[in-house]
């Protein structure tokens, strides 16, 4: 088995993976917190962010877990805008880019999604159906008297455009989760001034931060690599 992940993991993903959950751990015992799903969940999160940089489906099931743990724990903390996210939006549309990447895997290759590139008229329209879903959600979380509405609002409009992203197989997909993870870090830099115990989230997400921008940088290497071996295909059959 550990041969088949170090053959399968580069030694920078291997190192990073390491450090992440370390940085996690370390922080989950020196601030003493004692909340073990917030541990498990950023344990979890931070694994599939890995496979996610490498095209694997793995990741998208991974994310499928930590969505419904992190929604729990959003609830714990009257973070309504961040559970019903999660469990509401994040969850089922992990679902569909899931299915999404197993259909369309690079070269017969499960392990590695075929990387999509998107239109401008697409964009438009992800850019769109964000607007909508971002006002329909702010007016839901107001009624909920959801604590740090405006954060709240939009961490709702960065994680629906991410997921979008996500299930179109787009490489930009890693950045918008990494402005998600900012404006999460504010989120729970809140919640820890009044519980110390949430500080724990707080740096997960900062680690999540660091992992989607490595992620960003592998999609956008992988996808130049799939084009420079379409591209190699099209002028040996020309």
């Amino acid at each position: 088995m550990k041969k088949t992940v170090r053959g399968y993991f580069s030694a920078a993903e291997l190192i990073l993976w390491f450090l992440s959950i370390l940085a996690i751990v370390l922080s989950f015992i020196i601030f003493g917190s004692s909340n073990y799903p917030a541990l498990t969940a950023s344990i979890i999160g931070v694994s599939s962010i890995i496979f996610c940089s490498k095209g694997n489906p793995v990741g998208q099931v991974l994310m499928i877990v930590f969505s419904l743990i992190y929604g729990i724990i959003s609830y714990s903390f009257s973070y309504y805008g961040e559970m019903l996210t999660y469990l509401g939006m994040t969850a089922p549309m992990c679902v569909f880019a899931l299915v999404s990447w197993l259909k369309n895997p690079y070269g017969g290759n499960h392990s590695e999604v075929r990387v999509n590139s998107i239109k401008k008229s697409e964009w438009i329209f992800g850019f769109g159906l964000t607007a909508v879903v971002t006002v329909l959600f702010y007016f839901v979380l107001g009624y909920f008297n959801t604590v740090n509405l405006i954060p709240s609002t939009v961490s709702v409009a960065t994680s629906f455009l991410a997921v979008y992203l996500t299930f179109r197989r787009s490489p930009w997909f890693a950045l918008v989760y990494a402005m998600n993870d900012f404006v999460l870090i504010i989120l729970w830099l809140l919640a820890s001034c009044k519980d110390s115990s949430y500080i724990s989230v707080m740096v997960c997400f900062m680690v999540f931060l660091i992992n989607d921008l490595f992620c960003f940088v592998s999609w956008m290497k992988m996808k130049k690599r799939q084009s420079a071996v379409c591209d190699d295909i099209d002028y040996m059959r020309s």
